[in-house]
């Protein structure tokens, strides 16, 4: 095969991932229990969605991952509109992380520490394939994922950035 071929190949292989990656987004997961709900900070809807699905009873604590260490816990209680019976007893927010793989490292400590073994995941739905991928790198095996996507519009530059960094962690995690 030339050279010619080959690179064809990678670039028809390259178009129809991004085809896939940008139409078949990840969804809403359905109301179910998981011992913890983990949302990674990032565009909007994610706390939210964390926040209904807690006091829905979908789980016990919740960890907001990623949170800007300038952030005061009163200033969340108050963007967020959370009970403080909420926030006293469920509600973690993790300073530690700076990007998805320290969200992901985080949330792996935060869950040995607690002994749990499921979660809930809850971010955008064009950043939850590499959120996911990040935490199953970090995870042990007997961890469960529910992928709860929150629904959003990405623009097309914000689609394309993300499905080439997902190509780097699969290629970077392949490597390992």
């Amino acid at each position: 095969m030339t050279v010619r071929r080959i690179l064809a190949l990678v670039l028809i292989a390259w178009a129809l991932g991004f085809v896939w990656f940008a139409v078949a987004l990840p969804q809403p997961a359905p109301q179910s229990q998981t011992d913890a709900i983990v949302v990674p900070t990032g565009s909007g809807g994610r706390i939210q969605r964390g926040l209904e699905m807690l006091q829905a009873g979908a789980a016990e604590q919740m960890l907001v991952t990623g949170v800007d260490t300038s952030v005061q816990t009163d200033e969340f209680v108050a963007e967020f509109k959370v009970p403080a019976r909420v926030m006293d007893c469920c509600v973690t927010l993790g300073f530690s992380a700076l990007d998805t793989r320290g969200n992901a490292r985080e949330t792996a400590e935060w869950l040995d520490e607690r002994g749990y073994n499921s979660l809930r995941l809850v971010t955008a739905d064009w950043h939850m394939r590499r959120a996911a991928l990040e935490l199953q790198d970090q995870l042990p095996a007997n961890i469960d994922v529910l992928q709860d996507a929150v629904r959003s519009q990405p623009s097309l530059g914000t689609l394309f950035i993300e499905y080439h960094k997902l190509i780097a962690v699969w290629l970077l995690q392949a490597l390992k």
